[in-house]
């Protein structure tokens, strides 16, 4: 059979890992932690993982690579040049590693978005010759995107920008128009440059598209610097974490709180974190809790928001939803929950005092209040505090809105002027994280849970535009 590759997606992180077989034996990239999804996918496949193989040491996610190439027995393929604490197979630029008589894979350093970041041509055996299928791009050349070059610090920035631009033109120097492009980045994680502007790519595709491409060496640097915004403060950790060596995963059920112990944890200033959906929150959540839907990316946030190492507590509606927040946080090793809690906030509360509500409002709302005629049962807003993000807030704000990013909001209460807060961000779910932030500060608040795209519309006032 030819060459088959599946993708595994990480939807909450915006990330992609990849299992490349031949229909025997079978190639893993950039594996997440949580290998189990994995292992069953080559099984599904009938398929036996012989070799793991990394395009760098990442720093959006603890990889799942090393757990996986124990399990298996398969080769861990990682850069000869990245200094690691466990036995790996070194690869460097130009190696050839036959994976089995019908595939193999081929080494290309593409530096950029690390020193020592490698691609991966998948080669395919034809009658008398090999033919690339494709090449797995890592943090490198991404769809209509580069993988940002920031992350090992602002004075690596430059040069590793120059490294990019080159490496992704080595790539279409060395590939056919027709190969894949199989990247690890691209999808909503926060180490591309920006997000994917397709589901699939080719090497023409993207010599069309990519600005990589179009713009010299100098330009692309400007502009890809320019672009970068910040970047979640769990990344610390990640790449640490990986040239360590991670350990197996321990996704158990934790033990369960009752609501003497939610109120203590509380009181002790650890986190409490309620999952469900943020309508459900607004309509009834314990206090001192913070909102944190499943719904979206609660792990990135989270792992954002929090000071590294704090116990963290999950409350739920269900048991799998509990287990799915831990698979999320596993990936950005937040190892083991202090505690759970599952059902309604009436059993999470022991005296119904406890139990509080937002008041939740639209733009429609915002913009009658900015005309003097704030709608019945709504605080006029004193503040409007937007949460988003620098690139978001530079792009179109509210007039006289004043801006703290959601991940600066813990640190920054006291910066927020005395009044009613209505707070928004892109779509209702940041804000609704940083309205509950606001709330246990004792800040009388309004959640705006609306579409920030819908604002002008709607006849809110915006700033005028640089």
């Amino acid at each position: 059979m030819a060459v088959q590759v599946s993708v595994i997606s990480t939807s909450s992180l915006g990330d992609r890992s990849y299992l490349a077989t031949d229909g025997r034996v079978a190639v893993v990239v950039d594996p997440q932690r949580d290998i189990d999804r994995i292992v069953y996918l080559a099984g599904e496949r009938g398929v036996r993982i012989t070799h793991v193989v990394e395009t760098h040491i990442h720093n959006d996610y603890v990889s799942g690579g090393l757990e996986l190439a124990r399990m298996t027995g398969a080769r861990y393929l990682v850069a000869a040049a990245d200094e690691v604490g466990f036995d790996r197979m070194p690869v460097a630029d130009g190696d050839v590693v036959d994976v089995s008589d019908r595939i193999r894979i081929r080494v290309v350093a593409t530096p950029g978005h690390t020193f020592h970041h490698l691609s991966y041509v998948l080669d395919e055996a034809g009658d008398n010759s090999w033919s690339p299928a494709g090449v797995f791009t890592g943090g490198s050349l991404l769809f209509g995107t580069t993988g940002r070059t920031d992350l090992l610090g602002q004075q690596h920035a430059h040069d590793l920008a120059h490294h990019q631009h080159a490496s992704a033109r080595r790539l279409a120097d060395l590939l056919p128009d027709g190969a894949q492009v199989w990247p690890t980045h691209g999808f909503g994680s926060f180490c591309s440059a920006s997000q994917a502007d397709a589901p699939e790519s080719t090497i023409g595709r993207e010599k069309q598209a990519n600005p990589v491409f179009r713009l010299a060496a100098d330009r692309f640097v400007t502009e890809t610097l320019a672009g970068l915004d910040a970047y979640p403060a769990y990344y610390a950790h990640m790449g640490v974490a990986n040239a360590a060596g991670p350990a197996p995963v321990d996704l158990t059920p934790v033990a369960r709180a009752d609501a003497d112990e939610l109120r203590a944890r509380i009181a002790a200033g650890e986190w409490v974190v309620d999952l469900r959906h943020r309508k459900a929150y607004a309509t009834s959540h314990l206090a001192g809790t913070v909102s944190l839907g499943l719904d979206g990316p609660m792990s990135t946030w989270l792992g954002w928001l929090i000071e590294w190492g704090v116990p963290i507590t999950l409350l739920a509606q269900t048991p799998e939803q509990v287990a799915d927040a831990q698979r999320e946080l596993v990936r950005i090793g937040i190892d083991r929950p202090a505690a759970q809690a599952t059902g309604q906030p009436e059993q999470w509360a022991s005296d119904p005092a406890d139990l509080r509500r937002l008041t939740v409002a639209d733009f429609p709302a915002l913009a009658a209040a900015q005309a003097g005629d704030t709608p019945a049962g709504l605080p006029a807003p004193q503040v409007v505090l937007d949460v988003r993000l620098t690139n978001e807030w530079r792009a179109g704000h509210i007039d006289g809105a004043l801006h703290v990013p959601l991940p600066e909001l813990p640190k920054r209460l006291a910066d927020i002027p005395a009044g009613t807060v209505w707070v928004h961000c892109g779509s209702g779910y940041r804000a609704t994280a940083a309205a509950s932030l606001l709330a246990n500060a004792g800040r009388e608040v309004v959640l705006i849970d609306d579409m920030f795209g819908q604002a002008e519309q709607a006849g809110v006032r915006m700033a005028p535009t640089a």
